[in-house]
């Protein structure tokens, strides 16, 4: 409503700019793969790695044995090195649902309770077969189908009186003698009118992957966002709308409604680990077409979410577990990878060419189909220790740089090479699939396959920092793609504050005020050796103002990395001077 004021006096205005506006998921890094449970396509943040095992899970079982994806592994060892956030991406084959509450007894049956219907029904937000606890009970309650990984649920503090219950959410694998409770939620209310009803207090949303005239969204559904880590709240079968009378009595019609004091399990989860039945994962990882039990259009939808750069802000994409000499997609699903990189030109790609145990000159012919400076691949395998289950494993090599990229940038910035001695040990690898010669390091480089060396004194380094572009120029090493990732991301971001802004003299030079100090801080990082921006009436002449355009011209002058060292060793006769 319009204030004026007639007579004289203060008016005071209130406006409210408390609305937050939903800023993209923005991460260090982001990592599409199998896990052992979590939300399925939908890429989500986590900060640490007790929050990833949180959220996506540890170990699973395959055969008789325990292993670890290489996802998780990537993760650990992406934190490990100081890595501040990843976006991680489940993949998986097949038909994945959530699992829900077994049946939730009401007080009583009256006119609003209706028999053989739960008050109310809960639902994993992690789906898969592994979300499902229901099953036989052992001794002092255990659950037999109960797990680490998943739930059961326990009604306390029923009052029909106030209408209100407490809700435990508990670990699959406690008992009634050592219970676990993960999370607790009350007192709750089935009032939809009431502040602590259960929708509004555990949220009721679905994320789902949607797709529209070619293109993937994420899809959310129900009106409460979810504040419960591991549920959401799926249906409320009996609501108790303004459960007191005028006289603040509870409704009859509604006291029955109330959920008694009870526990309960999760289950008619669907989705195995591995597709096809028998097909095994760590068994036959290290030979054949092994995608860790995955096909490799599982790959397809979350590639192309990932190509929103409105939603989603990362500068390394990695798919570990996908090489490009695997048959059924994978090459094409590395493609679309370095596809999206090129199109959001603010990330690079870092995947592997090879599977274990392959040849020198198979690795180059797997890697020479690609000609880009979005891309960079390392060799050969590494073995390093399963941070889950402490057995030595072997990994490709993507599981372990992003770890060196986060180390690189902790010590130094994004524009100094992640390789050599200084940045590029790998302290967790143990051994290597092949320790290269010498030679065997320049046919690699020469190919733009980034060498993973063995040294006696200092162990396992990455000894090379080549992108994939075939041409050569600056962007054809890691360290100056990566500098422009960084620069044009910035840059780019606070070009994004002047959009329609008054287009003269005064913005530009708003404009040059921020950047130019900026660039100035990266040349005094040794990121720059020169640099220059021109943004003036001599590229913002009437005719371009007239079109709506304000134009920028910034000229980059990349630090050059010492890769190769000449030491010329001269032997003088005795007797001999040396040169001034």
């Amino acid at each position: 409503m319009a204030e004026t004021i007639v007579s004289p006096g203060v008016l005071a205005i209130e406006n409210d700019q408390s609305f937050i506006t939903q800023q993209p998921v923005q991460a260090g890094a982001a990592i599409i793969g199998p896990t052992v449970k979590g939300k399925v396509g939908i890429p989500t943040l986590v900060t640490s790695y007790s929050d990833y095992l949180n959220k996506f899970g540890a170990t699973f079982l395959s055969g008789s044995n325990t292993y670890t994806y290489f996802t998780s592994i990537a993760a650990y060892n992406y934190f490990n090195n100081g890595g501040p956030s990843l976006l991680v991406t489940r993949v998986v084959t097949g038909s994945f649902t959530s699992a829900t509450s077994s049946f939730i007894s009401a007080s009583a049956h009256g006119a609003g309770a209706p028999y053989n219907t739960s008050p109310f029904e809960l639902a994993t937000i992690s789906k898969g077969e592994i979300m499902n606890s229901t099953g036989p009970s052992g001794a002092v309650g255990t659950l037999l189908s109960g797990s680490s990984e998943n739930f059961r649920w326990q009604i306390t503090n029923a009052n029909t009186s106030s209408g209100t219950f407490t809700l435990l959410l508990r670990q699959g694998n406690d008992s009634t003698v050592f219970p676990s409770i993960v999370e607790t939620w009350g007192p709750l209310s089935l009032d939809p009118y009431s502040p602590n009803y259960i929708e509004k207090i555990i949220g009721n949303q679905v994320e789902n992957v949607a797709s529209d005239n070619g293109e993937y969204y994420i899809q959310t559904s129900g009106s409460y966002a979810n504040n419960s880590s591991y549920v959401y709240v799926k249906t409320v079968n009996q609501p108790t709308p303004n459960y007191f009378d005028n006289v603040g009595n509870p409704k009859p019609q509604y006291t029955g409604s109330i959920p008694i004091n009870a526990s309960g399990s999760f289950g008619a989860a669907t989705g195995k680990l591995f597709y096809g039945g028998a097909n095994k994962y760590y068994e036959s990882i290290t030979s054949g077409d092994n995608i860790q039990g995955l096909s490799a259009n599982a790959y397809t939808e979350s590639i192309s979410l990932l190509a929103n750069k409105d939603a989603f802000n990362y500068n390394l994409l990695i798919a570990p577990g996908l090489m490009s000499d695997i048959a059924g997609g994978a090459p094409g699903a590395i493609t679309s990878m370095i596809t999206v990189a090129q199109n959001r030109s603010d990330m690079m790609v870092v995947f592997d060419s090879s599977k274990y145990n392959t040849p020198i000159n198979s690795v180059l012919t797997n890697t020479s189909g690609y000609d880009t400076s979005y891309a960079a691949t390392y060799w050969p395998w590494v073995k390093t220790i399963d941070p889950n289950t402490a057995n030595q494993v072997w990994v490709p090599a993507s599981t372990m740089i992003p770890g060196v990229y986060a180390f690189n940038d902790n010590v130094a910035a994004p524009w100094f090479a992640p390789a050599g001695i200084n940045r590029g040990l790998i302290p967790v690898a143990t051994q290597v699939e092949r320790i290269l010669t010498q030679g065997n390091r320049d046919t690699l480089y020469q190919s733009n396959v980034n060498p993973i060396a063995t040294f006696p004194t200092n162990g396992v380094v990455v000894f090379g920092q080549k992108t994939l572009q075939k041409k050569s120029s600056s962007l054809d090493r890691v360290n100056v793609r990566r500098l422009l990732i960084e620069l044009k991301n910035y840059i780019s971001q606070v070009a994004d504050t002047f959009v329609f802004e008054q287009n003269n003299a005064v913005t530009r030079n708003n404009f040059l005020s921020i950047i130019n100090p900026y660039l100035a801080s990266v040349q005094q990082q040794q990121g720059l050796n020169a640099f220059r921006v021109i943004m003036d009436e001599s590229n913002n002449p009437p005719s371009v103002v007239d079109n709506n355009q304000m134009v920028g011209q910034i000229y980059l002058q990349p630090t050059r990395t010492v890769e190769y060292i000449v030491l010329d060793f001269n032997i003088l006769p005795t007797g001999a001077t040396f040169p001034a």
